[in-house]
């Protein structure tokens, strides 16, 4: 371990380190000064709050076996089960480089193009960094909160098929929350399933089922950065601090390969794409049909029908109206990761007609198309 991690940073900072990673984080700290007693009274310190910590007593163990000079690797006690301490250097390496590689807390991920005012708060999976980021949104302005370790499935992310112990890559929304109560006890302290496959994964043909946020069983304070299969996995104390920052049916939880910050030219395509909004409500109002139509991309599906199917209903639709009017309100909007000129935006709309009124949550996913943004999937959310 010693040889592993002496090379790692002279000095690893803590600051937005908390609970059992700093503590993990100090005795590295110790470790890199070869101060070996003063790692070993805080890795011990780090298991009389969380026994179940196996990557803190691996650390333990390797720091008894260099008092006696007989460790010359991370893990290289003998007869040492090989996958058990791979997945835990990879669990090392990964606490790691969130310590020393965190971005300026001041940066907000490109994602998050609009919160509304009921989403309080906002999720960033970096399945990469193995790390959930939290978002607070203060007058609509995301702002970093806290950041989490987490595991995620086993083959790593993009999930396609059922099974494939992928994490799936999107933008989610947490439906319900299961108490610990309902469950088994690999799921830990609690779970909050998210509603993958959502309208743009069934379009894409990807399938199954089951993603949720949970904990980890009894008997385990953290599993290796790939250890699921297929959820997105927080220690149960962490899982506990996040339960606050989590609206049913409203919290967005967008997971991506790795986080891009937010630029000029990120906010000028946001700006652009609320404004191609707007035009569309205003067309829809004004019983344009012809410039309403031009909103949506020849590749339109919804539900059930194709672009053409959608066209003839709308004209046929529209003909029976003497005037209409499109309310709008908590709109949110949000880019698609890996696919930046794709956005999905969320909306209650409160419509009436000459001949009909109704009021709905609406979803729509846009894609920029030859310079200008056109929807590609609308329907109820």
């Amino acid at each position: 371990m010693l040889a592993t991690f002496a090379h790692a940073s002279p000095e690893l900072p803590e600051e937005n380190v908390h609970g059992s990673e700093a503590l993990l984080v100090k005795s590295i700290q110790a470790i890199n000064n070869n101060h070996l007693d003063i790692a070993l009274n805080e890795v011990d310190t780090l298991l009389s709050v969380n026994p179940n910590f196996k990557l803190a007593q691996l650390v333990k163990g390797d720091l008894l076996m260099a008092r006696a000079g007989a460790i010359d690797n991370f893990g290289s006690a003998p007869n040492a089960p090989r996958d058990q301490i791979d997945d835990l250097r990879d669990e090392a390496r990964i606490r790691l480089q969130r310590v020393l590689t965190r971005a300026d807390n001041n940066l907000v991920p490109k994602f998050l193009w609009k919160l509304d005012g009921r989403q309080k708060f906002a999720l960033v999976v970096d399945t990469t960094r193995a790390t959930l980021f939290v978002y607070q949104n203060v007058g609509g302005k995301p702002q970093y909160v806290t950041d989490f370790y987490i595991t995620i499935g086993k083959l790593g992310a993009e999930k396609v098929i059922e099974g494939d112990q992928r994490t799936p890559l999107g933008v989610y929304f947490v439906k319900t929350e299961v108490p610990n109560s309902q469950l088994t006890d690999l799921y830990g302290s609690g779970a909050y399933p998210l509603d993958y496959p959502n309208e743009w994964d069934r379009r894409n043909k990807r399938t199954g089922s089951g993603i949720w946020l949970h904990g980890t069983p009894s008997n385990t304070y953290s599993r290796p950065p790939r250890a699921s299969n297929g959820c997105v996995v927080l220690a149960n104390d962490d899982l506990e601090k996040l339960a606050p920052y989590l609206q049913v049916g409203i919290t967005p939880v967008i997971i991506a390969d790795r986080i891009d910050w937010n630029s000029e030219q990120n906010e000028r395509e946001r700006d652009a794409l609320l404004q191609e909004f707007e035009q569309w409500r205003i067309d829809w109002a004004n019983l344009d049909t012809k410039a309403y139509l031009e909103h949506y991309s020849k590749d339109f599906s919804s539900d059930n029908m194709d672009y053409q199917s959608w066209v003839d209903r709308k004209k046929l639709v529209n003909s029976t109206k003497s005037w209409i009017k499109v309310g709008i309100s908590n709109l949110s909007a949000f880019t698609y990761p890996g696919q930046p000129m794709l956005a999905v935006i969320n909306f209650d709309q409160d419509y009436s007609s000459s001949n009909l009124s109704n009021r709905m949550k609406k979803r729509q996913y846009w894609i920029k198309i030859n310079d200008r943004w056109q929807i590609v999937y609308e329907g109820s959310a």
